[in-house]
């Protein structure tokens, strides 16, 4: 079984995989941003920070790479459940769309990443069996930000943990912009405490599919 927890930046997200990778049967599968940090002595995440319109689509490109590998290690795995942060899917319909929507990136670079990310996604098999998506306010995630002083992450504005987070709104809650691969499963943090939505998403999955978490 393979979920994808789905988040804004700064949202808490590694709490919440904390949890889950204490549970004996669950292996989490975190976002690669050290390979994203130093790709042969070059930090592509912060380049694409500092100047969006250069850098976007090679950072873009990058993390389809990585995340696609991510995808195929969860296919391989014997561990029975697996949970991903992010995915190949939140990469595109998130992140290249805000680039794109806020006119960050040229309209050649969005095609070329539609077209790598319509082939993969047509000629890779990708399962994913529930998503994980928790809701924050972009304010609180702001604050978290500015707290936890991520050196790539200090010039990022509040508007655009805005924009991210209405991308997602947009996609799983309304539906209204993109397919939604799998069920989706909603925490409206801080409403909900950390620990009784991971708690929630255990008994859902124990019900959804049973015997597969234990």
């Amino acid at each position: 079984l393979t979920s994808f927890i789905f988040r804004n930046i700064a949202s808490g997200k590694t709490t919440c995989l904390e949890y889950f990778r204490k549970t004996s049967n669950i292996e989490v599968l975190t976002e690669p941003v050290s390979k994203w940090q130093n790709v042969r002595g070059h930090n592509p995440l912060a380049l694409m920070y500092q100047n969006p319109t250069r850098w976007g689509i090679t950072l873009q490109t990058y993390i389809q790479l990585t995340m696609l590998d991510r995808h195929l290690s969860a296919i391989v795995s014997s561990t029975p459940v697996r949970m991903m942060e992010r995915s190949i899917f939140s990469a595109k319909y998130i992140f290249v769309e805000n680039l794109f929507r806020s006119g960050k990136m040229p309209e050649v670079d969005y095609a070329v990443l539609s077209e790598w990310f319509d082939w993969i996604t047509t000629n890779i098999s990708i399962p994913v069996d529930l998503i994980v998506y928790l809701q924050t306010s972009p304010r609180i995630c702001h604050e978290r930000l500015n707290r936890r002083c991520r050196e790539e992450e200090k010039i990022i504005p509040l508007e655009y943990l805005e924009s991210i987070h209405q991308l997602y709104e947009d996609w799983l809650i309304k539906c209204t912009s993109f397919p939604i691969p799998a069920p989706v499963l909603v925490g409206d943090h801080p409403h909900l405490s950390m620990s009784l939505f991971c708690v929630n998403v255990m008994q859902t999955a124990h019900m959804t599919f049973p015997g597969r978490f234990r």
